[in-house]
């Protein structure tokens, strides 16, 4: 792999799980602003993250824009990630307003590749995860193979069930769209908790390969 690969931890919630995490190279941390998930970061302070570098991405599914640029206010969002059934003009309100806006989509072999054409220009990135109808977390890994079938030019991160036992699998692939992995349930001790211990192994793997392959 030639290419420099990012990494998001998505899913946190709890106050010192969070400042171990920020001791790690990683690139973004992933907050959830969808009560019904298990892994709701509503009591996080904002102020934990006030000495610290790490591109902030808020997760939000089908919320009133006002929702999302409360969050976006209070923790000083770099990325909003929307993760629901938002229509173009929902990501381009955003996009006006000047946020870097990520689109989500659960991908299946039903999946209509298709539909992402009308989001191309009102989003900066997409994120294809396993399609669930809780909105991802599932832990479940889709075919990767499916994304043969997309054909635009916006650059995506890949997500859904990654873990330390297919993480090389995910950095061998070949498409130069994918920029970043997005990991989450795979690394966790329970929902929102995550085992540093196994994040520190993920972030070896993956710098590991990013070098030897060069």
């Amino acid at each position: 792999m030639d290419r420099k690969i990012v990494v998001k931890i998505c899913g946190m919630k709890e106050s010192t799980n969070i400042a171990s995490l920020l001791q790690l190279p990683v690139d973004y941390i992933g907050l959830i602003f969808y009560e019904k998930s298990l892994r709701f970061a509503g009591n996080v302070d904002p102020q934990i993250f006030a000495q610290h570098t790490i591109r902030k991405v808020g997760v939000f599914v089908n919320q009133p824009i006002e929702d999302v640029l409360e969050r976006q206010l209070d923790f000083q969002l770099d990325v909003i990630q929307l993760h629901g059934q938002e229509p173009p003009s929902y990501c381009a309100a955003l996009k006006d307003k000047g946020f870097t806006v990520w689109k989500a989509f659960g991908v299946n072999t039903e999946f209509d590749f298709t539909k992402l054409d009308e989001y191309g220009d009102v989003v900066d990135c997409f994120l294809f995860d396993t399609q669930t109808p809780a909105h991802g977390g599932s832990g479940n890994t889709f075919d990767w193979g499916l994304l043969n079938h997309y054909t635009g030019q916006l650059p995506y991160l890949l997500s859904g069930g990654i873990g330390l036992h297919n993480l090389e699998a995910a950095l061998e692939q070949k498409d130069t769209r994918l920029i970043g992995l997005d990991l989450n349930s795979k690394l966790e001790i329970a929902p929102g908790i995550k085992d540093i211990d196994l994040v520190h192994k993920a972030l070896k793997i993956i710098h590991h390969e990013q070098i030897s392959s060069r």
